[in-house]
Protein backbone atom coordinates (compact mmCIF):
# COMPACT_ATOMS: atom_id res chain seq x y z
CA UNK A 1 0.00 0.00 0.00
CA UNK A 2 1.70 3.45 -1.29
CA UNK A 3 0.58 6.33 1.03
CA UNK A 4 0.01 9.76 -1.12
CA UNK A 5 -1.14 13.08 -0.44
CA UNK A 6 -2.37 13.14 -4.30
CA UNK A 7 -4.78 10.13 -4.72
CA UNK A 8 -6.20 12.09 -7.89
CA UNK A 9 -2.51 12.57 -9.11
CA UNK A 10 -1.64 9.19 -8.50
CA UNK A 11 -4.37 7.54 -9.96
CA UNK A 12 -4.12 9.45 -13.42
CA UNK A 13 -0.12 8.13 -13.28
CA UNK A 14 -0.43 4.93 -12.77
CA UNK A 15 -3.48 4.91 -15.27
CA UNK A 16 -2.40 7.39 -17.80
CA UNK A 17 1.11 7.04 -18.11
CA UNK A 18 1.77 3.33 -17.21
CA UNK A 19 -1.52 1.63 -18.40
CA UNK A 20 -2.91 0.10 -15.25
CA UNK A 21 -6.57 0.11 -14.54
CA UNK A 22 -8.62 0.82 -11.26
CA UNK A 23 -9.97 -2.65 -10.46
CA UNK A 24 -11.64 -1.22 -7.25
CA UNK A 25 -11.37 1.62 -4.93
CA UNK A 26 -11.41 4.97 -5.96
CA UNK A 27 -10.47 8.56 -5.09
CA UNK A 28 -13.74 9.19 -2.99
CA UNK A 29 -13.34 5.82 -1.03
CA UNK A 30 -9.53 7.02 -0.25
CA UNK A 31 -7.94 4.41 -1.85
CA UNK A 32 -7.10 2.39 -5.05
CA UNK A 33 -6.34 -0.67 -6.14
CA UNK A 34 -4.93 -0.81 -9.58
CA UNK A 35 -4.06 -3.66 -12.22
CA UNK A 36 -1.66 -4.08 -14.98
CA UNK A 37 -1.47 -8.05 -16.76
CA UNK A 38 -0.44 -9.47 -13.81
CA UNK A 39 0.84 -6.96 -11.67
CA UNK A 40 -1.45 -5.43 -8.93
CA UNK A 41 -0.40 -2.76 -6.81
CA UNK A 42 -2.81 -0.58 -4.06
CA UNK A 43 -2.35 2.83 -2.89
CA UNK A 44 -4.06 5.41 -0.33
CA UNK A 45 -4.74 8.73 0.98
CA UNK A 46 -1.78 9.49 4.00
CA UNK A 47 -2.94 7.44 7.26
CA UNK A 48 -3.85 9.43 10.17
CA UNK A 49 -3.25 6.27 12.58
CA UNK A 50 0.58 5.84 11.46
CA UNK A 51 1.27 9.40 11.48
CA UNK A 52 1.96 10.03 7.91
CA UNK A 53 3.02 13.52 7.17
CA UNK A 54 4.68 12.32 3.28
CA UNK A 55 5.05 9.86 0.90
CA UNK A 56 7.89 7.52 2.20
CA UNK A 57 9.74 4.05 0.86
CA UNK A 58 13.17 3.36 1.38
CA UNK A 59 13.48 0.78 -1.32
CA UNK A 60 12.05 0.59 -4.99
CA UNK A 61 9.23 -1.21 -6.83
CA UNK A 62 10.43 -4.03 -9.53
CA UNK A 63 8.14 -4.72 -12.15
CA UNK A 64 9.45 -7.92 -14.67
CA UNK A 65 8.03 -6.69 -18.36
CA UNK A 66 8.22 -8.32 -21.29
CA UNK A 67 9.18 -5.48 -23.26
CA UNK A 68 11.12 -2.94 -21.29
CA UNK A 69 12.05 -0.47 -24.35
CA UNK A 70 8.91 -0.68 -25.88
CA UNK A 71 7.58 0.33 -22.35
CA UNK A 72 10.68 3.04 -21.96
CA UNK A 73 9.54 4.30 -25.04
CA UNK A 74 5.93 5.03 -23.78
CA UNK A 75 6.64 6.71 -20.53
CA UNK A 76 10.28 8.33 -21.04
CA UNK A 77 8.45 11.74 -21.65
CA UNK A 78 5.99 11.28 -18.66
CA UNK A 79 7.94 10.74 -15.96
CA UNK A 80 10.96 11.76 -13.73
CA UNK A 81 13.63 9.62 -14.99
CA UNK A 82 16.23 7.91 -12.36
CA UNK A 83 18.05 5.84 -14.96
CA UNK A 84 17.58 4.75 -18.90
CA UNK A 85 17.70 1.67 -20.43
CA UNK A 86 20.75 -0.55 -19.69
CA UNK A 87 21.59 -4.18 -19.50
CA UNK A 88 23.43 -5.52 -16.22
CA UNK A 89 25.42 -7.79 -15.55
CA UNK A 90 23.34 -10.24 -13.50
CA UNK A 91 21.03 -10.27 -16.97
CA UNK A 92 18.35 -7.72 -16.50
CA UNK A 93 17.81 -4.99 -19.14
CA UNK A 94 15.78 -2.09 -16.70
CA UNK A 95 15.22 1.44 -16.34
CA UNK A 96 13.62 3.54 -14.03
CA UNK A 97 11.43 6.44 -13.04
CA UNK A 98 10.12 7.83 -10.44
CA UNK A 99 5.71 7.67 -9.96
CA UNK A 100 4.11 11.03 -8.91
CA UNK A 101 4.61 10.83 -5.44
CA UNK A 102 8.31 10.07 -6.18
CA UNK A 103 8.50 6.50 -5.19
CA UNK A 104 11.09 4.77 -7.36
CA UNK A 105 9.90 2.36 -9.81
CA UNK A 106 12.15 -0.08 -11.94
CA UNK A 107 11.46 -2.08 -15.34
CA UNK A 108 13.24 -5.27 -16.20
CA UNK A 109 13.40 -7.90 -18.31
CA UNK A 110 15.60 -10.79 -18.78
CA UNK A 111 18.48 -10.62 -21.04
CA UNK A 112 18.23 -12.89 -24.00
CA UNK A 113 21.02 -15.58 -23.81
CA UNK A 114 22.18 -14.44 -27.45
CA UNK A 115 22.24 -10.92 -27.18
Amino acid sequence: MLRTSDLPGTLAFYRDVLGFELASGGVAEGWLALRRDAAGLMASGLNDHEGDAAPAFTGSLYFEVADVDTLWDAVRDHARICYTPEDFAYGMREFGIYDNNGYLLQFGMPLRADA
